[in-house]
């Protein structure tokens, strides 16, 4: 009855949660966008006028296609809408073509995908289990739950200002989540396999889908004491399973393995010859090595340690360069990347198996994945910071300790994605809008949790207030001194490294949360 109660009364709040949002990207249309609107209008252009078997190949512009098929098949379907918006923009020689009807049209397109992300979040509240019964709807779990998906700012910027198909994306997977909770697994396992065929960045959670379907769908029973049934194991459920992998595998990858070019899109797809660190520094472990690096090499010189001849130039003045050379510390090489991700995502997934604690133990083995990767990948995006910030949300409205840990990661996570935006005019709009997203999030998980101790210890408190200084000094304090010339990259340097130690330390926090929690032993087999 709770659920339907909140089927009829829900409607019209969630609606309007969702109407608003919609009126609020319409309104960020004219704003800035980036490279990113190029790419997707180069890739448009591509679908639109090139025969399958040069999609992967072609390369008048810069930006070449290098996301897996299933997206370049969006791109084609979108192109066939586009044609009646500007011809043009589907030209391929027309680099950075932007008339009015290119950026309605692209800027639409986005608006409109993210249908898929709405309708997702909507089935992830009817997952959250509202236990209190709030008599004020502002107060119900599903409620703040909805306002923080629906509403968050770090998708709101990358997608709607930046310009990029995060939502429709996350809809897909957050969809695949809320199958997975309502033990509609092989749905769940679909929706994730087609996720994975659209944008491979999300193979950092698969681990978690991998070992939870395994744990809960394969295996059909569980001991008195929580451990695994052995003889439960069901061939049939892992046949099926390894069908729908393989199907939806065969329906984007074949093609191109009939013309004999999987290699060439692989190696579109996993571009190693960039460098460890996006032209940005990620707010992760290796921005915290970089920076060590750099203070080494400065203090090195002071006390004549090192040879000023034997410096790589670009090490100390450019700053942010893609290719960065390690002066002190050894370099990094994509292998080791690899090695520190394998290693930091190894204890979430024991954990998922030897502790299973249902979807919420599969959420937080998700949120690890997420974070690990991101703290020790190769030529990390900042924007991947959001992959673990949208399920940590599901988390969040359902415990006092995730909650505070949430509010550590989303505030430092969204602060980081601020040097993306740096147009003086988007200044106020970013500003505005991460504040009222940060206290929203503040305030409604304060007042959830009113009767538990407090969210966030007073250090906690005290790095998250010394982002308002940090942006101050950034923003308007730096430009105006005489170093602006000789470092620019000093605002960027300090918005990484601070908020790496937050993410760091939400990171940590979350791994020792996860790792010292009891076994709630259920006797019943499930």
């Amino acid at each position: 009855s709770a659920g339907r109660a909140m089927a009829a009364g829900g409607r019209s709040w969630f609606r309007a949660l969702a109407l608003g949002v919609s009126f609020l990207k319409c309104l960020l249309i004219p704003a800035y966008y980036s490279t990113d609107f190029e790419v997707h209008r180069n890739w448009l252009a591509i679908t639109h006028n090139l025969p399958l078997s040069q999609w992967y190949y072609e390369a008048t512009s810069e930006w070449t296609l290098d996301y897996p098929p299933f997206f370049a098949w969006f791109e084609y379907a979108l192109s066939h809408v586009a044609k009646y918006f500007d011809p043009k923009m589907l030209v391929i020689e027309n680099l950075n073509y932007t008339s009015r009807a290119t950026i309605f049209f692209q800027r639409f397109s986005v608006i409109f995908t993210d249908i898929l992300f709405i309708y997702a979040v909507r089935e992830c509240c009817r997952c959250v289990n509202g236990k209190r019964a709030a008599k004020d709807i502002l107060e119900k779990p599903t409620f703040i739950l909805a306002v923080l998906l629906l509403w968050n700012f770090g998708l709101l910027i990358v997608d709607h200002i930046h310009f990029q198909y995060n939502g429709f994306l996350f809809g897909l997977m957050l969809l695949s989540v809320a199958r997975l909770c309502q033990k509609r697994y092989l749905e769940g396992a679909l929706l994730f396999a087609v996720l994975l065929h659209f944008k491979h960045i999300y193979v950092y959670v698969a681990p978690a889908y991998g070992i939870y379907l395994l744990r809960s769908y394969c295996f059909t029973a569980n001991n008195a004491d929580g451990s695994l049934k052995w003889r439960s194991f069901s061939l049939l459920h892992v046949t099926l399973l390894g069908l729908i992998v393989c199907l939806v595998s065969a329906l984007s990858l074949g093609p191109f393995i009939v013309l004999g070019q999987l290699p060439q899109v692989m190696s579109r797809l996993f571009p190693f010859k960039r460098g460890l660190c996006h032209a940005y520094w990620a707010p992760n472990f290796w921005a915290l090595y970089n920076a060590m690096d750099k203070a080494l090499t400065i203090f090195g010189l002071k006390c004549n340690l090192l040879d000023p001849t034997k410096i790589p130039k670009a090490s100390m003045t450019g700053g942010l360069v893609q290719e960065f050379q390690h002066t002190v510390l050894p370099s990094v090489t994509p292998l080791a990347t690899l090695i520190c991700t394998f290693i930091s995502i190894l204890p979430s997934v024991f954990c998922l198996w030897f502790k299973p604690q249902g979807p919420r133990g599969f959420l937080q083995c998700l949120v690890l994945c997420a974070l690990s990767s991101f703290m020790f990948g190769w030529h990390v995006h900042e924007k991947a910071i959001l992959l673990a910030i949208l399920p940590l949300s599901l988390l969040s409205v359902q415990r006092a300790k995730d909650a505070g840990i949430y509010l550590i990661l989303t505030t430092t996570g969204h602060f980081s994605l601020f040097p993306l935006l740096f147009t003086l005019p988007e200044l106020p709009i970013k500003i505005l809008l991460m504040l009222l997203f940060t206290v929203y999030s503040f305030s409604s998980l304060k007042s959830l949790f009113r009767r538990e101790r407090p969210l966030l210890n007073w250090l906690e408190t005290i790095y998250l207030i010394q982002l308002v200084p940090l942006e101050i000094f950034c923003e308007i304090i730096f430009p105006l001194t005489p170093w602006k010339r000789h470092f620019p990259f000093v605002p960027l340097l300090l918005t990484s490294v601070y908020c790496a130690l937050g993410v760091t330390y939400a990171w940590l926090k979350l791994y020792v949360s996860v790792l010292t929690e009891r076994i709630s032993v259920r006797p019943k087999a499930e």
